[in-house]
């Protein structure tokens, strides 16, 4: 199995392009962008040694349903799949804010409150949760989107007055993740899984906001098995999850969480076998579907090839 952690590919028409943590952005003359998920993964702001086979065919593949099964919602970015790992959409003026939307107190959130924080970007928490509590309603918790480093969190106030992005617009942005989220939930509740917070990111397509990269995929989101949460809740366990939490927990196991001076642990093949087939189960669980693996002998010409002649023929 190879994973795709590298490349540099020459698509028709294309002018420039963008290498972010695990996807390659390539703007093409047209207006259009090739999006390829790659198999690397980031942790705490960076990205692991070693890629994982078939993360990014997993992530294109959950996104494109997810895209697909939300449009009635709001517009999104999304034209066509050319390739199990490539999307193809319209290029839209990036809003600079992540809209993180929480259901239950996990994850970073639930770092902070057991750091004894009960302000989570301007939204009180109530005294008396323990980690993986349900929240009252679900909360958003922005951060602002790095272009490099760590991307930080921010509240509703503080963006307003910033002036990062008008008041109509992020309005708009809130309610779409509310709607979002709420059809996520409800799309996860019919797997049996539970959606426990996610992030989505919008951008500007002829001055329509418009929903863009990814959404609800294990990279993006977190969910935990519906089966057994009320028991392992009440008897103080840990939730069984199908999210990248798990690699986090390794990292901070093996002393790293991304600060000044940590060292990034190696990481064995066996665990990496690990996460790839966690990112597979996620993909059945969520689409009901059998996991398809795609050749992956010659990773970079497949893909070149699909998008190519997509391009080509469209």
């Amino acid at each position: 199995m190879q994973a795709l952690t590298s490349n540099s590919f020459h698509f028709q028409g294309q002018t420039k392009v963008y290498n972010g943590k695990v996807r390659d952005v390539y703007t093409l003359e047209n207006d259009l962008l090739v999006m390829v998920a790659s198999d690397r993964i980031s942790a705490f702001d960076h990205i692991l040694p070693k890629g994982i086979p078939y993360k990014g065919q997993v992530l294109n593949q959950v996104a494109t349903m997810f895209l697909e099964a939300t449009k009635d919602i709001v517009p999104n970015w999304l034209v066509a799949t050319p390739d199990p790992a490539v999307a193809i959409g319209v290029a839209c003026e990036p809003i600079r804010i992540e809209m993180v939307i929480r259901g239950y107190l996990a994850g970073h959130a639930a770092r902070e409150y057991k750091a004894g924080k009960r302000m989570l970007c301007g939204v009180a928490l109530p005294e008396g949760l323990i980690e993986n509590d349900r929240l009252p309603a679900p909360i958003i918790t922005p951060a602002t989107k790095a272009e490099e480093g760590h991307d930080e969190d921010i509240s509703r106030e503080d963006i307003l007055a910033r002036g990062l992005v008008e008041p109509e617009i992020y309005a708009q942005m809130e309610q779409y993740t509310h709607a979002l989220f709420q059809r996520g939930t409800e799309m996860a509740a019919a797997r049996g899984l539970i959606l426990v917070d996610t992030k989505y990111e919008f951008g500007l397509h002829n001055g329509v906001v418009t929903l863009i990269d990814e959404i609800h995929t294990p990279d993006s989101s977190r969910y935990f098995y519906a089966e057994g949460y009320a028991e392992r809740q009440a008897n103080g366990e840990a939730q069984k999850q199908l999210s990248k939490e798990f690699v986090r927990q390794w990292l901070i196991e093996n002393g790293f969480q991304g600060l000044e001076g940590q060292a990034m642990p190696f990481m064995p093949d066996d665990f990496v076998q690990v996460i790839s087939e966690r990112y597979i189960e996620l993909y059945e669980r969520i689409t009901g579907l059998a996991f398809q693996k795609a050749d992956t002998q010659n990773i970079v010409a497949r893909i070149e090839n699909n998008v190519n002649a997509y391009l080509q023929n469209s």
